[in-house]
């Protein structure tokens, strides 16, 4: 039980760090900040900074989770389970920074169409 768990919560980590990393400059770096004249280089490079901790929680989390090297997830299960983190760390993100963001129907149907995937996939 302790890989599920592990592979999880390594993937939240990743994920928190990969939205910083590809939407955090949208609202840190913004005129409502007073930084929107920092110099897209700069911001790139800052980006990269924080893909680097992404990849330092995503590689272990699958590798401890993937089947083929001792985990409990198949490559495909390992793959919706990040889709589904992904889609629920950028809600929570973009709701706390972000607060012109409205999530409607079809955002809540989309992802209801999502755990469908995951039920499916779990499933065979």
């Amino acid at each position: 039980m302790s890989k599920y768990i592990s592979t999880i919560g390594l993937l939240v980590l990743s994920n928190v760090f990969m939205t910083l990393a590809w939407y955090g400059h949208l609202k840190f770096f913004s005129k409502e900040s007073g930084h929107s004249s920092t110099s897209l280089w700069m911001i790139i490079l800052l980006s990269w900074g924080l893909a680097f901790f992404e990849y330092c929680f995503q590689v272990p989390a699958n590798r401890l989770g993937s089947s083929e090297t001792g985990g409990p997830f198949s490559l495909v299960q390992l793959k919706i389970i990040q889709e589904v983190i992904t889609l629920i760390v950028f809600m929570v993100f973009s709701v706390t920074f972000f607060k012109n963001t409205q999530f409607t129907y079809n955002h809540l149907i989309g992802f209801a169409l999502l755990v469908g995937a995951v039920y499916f996939i779990f499933k065979a």
